[in-house]
């Protein structure tokens, strides 16, 4: 399942947000020369489990190029079912060479960003197979957060 800004950037519509979708629909925006190698690596992480980290481009509804990292975290949840939790981060500017930390201070800090992204994502997968949906929506809401600073940060 995809947020509503998941959905629009990578299935081409908002509507489907919090819906299951299969793989080619929920991710119907990759570009076409990542589409196999992406697909590959999910689909061997569905069946491995553990975490996720992909770096891929996507065409907007206009046809430009974004370049999107998806880092998150395959788990059991209470049923044994591999469930996934995770964000997409987008980082065209890193790969339009117009942004990166621009000093020592700047690199530390997405490093203690990205560091604390891997941890929630598992605190998110534990919560999940815990079964506490308040804390699991905080979880959420914490991923979401550091998710829009690392952002911020690589703009």
């Amino acid at each position: 399942m995809l947020d509503a800004g998941a959905a629009t950037l990578l299935a081409g519509n908002t509507s489907l947000a919090g819906q299951p979708l299969p793989l080619e629909r929920a991710l119907g925006r990759i570009h076409p020369e990542d589409r196999g190698w992406v697909f590959d690596r999910i689909r061997q992480a569905r069946q491995t489990g553990g975490p996720f980290s992909a770096e891929f481009r996507v065409l907007s509804g206009m046809g430009d190029v974004r370049w999107i990292l998806n880092r998150g975290r395959l788990a059991p949840d209470a049923t044994g079912a591999l469930r996934g939790c995770g964000v997409y981060i987008d980082i065209t500017d890193l790969h339009a060479g117009s942004s990166s930390p621009s000093n020592a201070a700047g690199a530390a800090q997405a490093k203690h960003l990205e560091a604390a992204a891997d941890h929630c994502v598992h605190v998110h997968a534990a919560l999940e197979r815990h079964g506490d949906t308040q804390l699991r929506l905080i979880a959420g809401t914490l991923l979401f957060g550091i998710g829009r600073a690392l952002a911020r940060h690589m703009s």
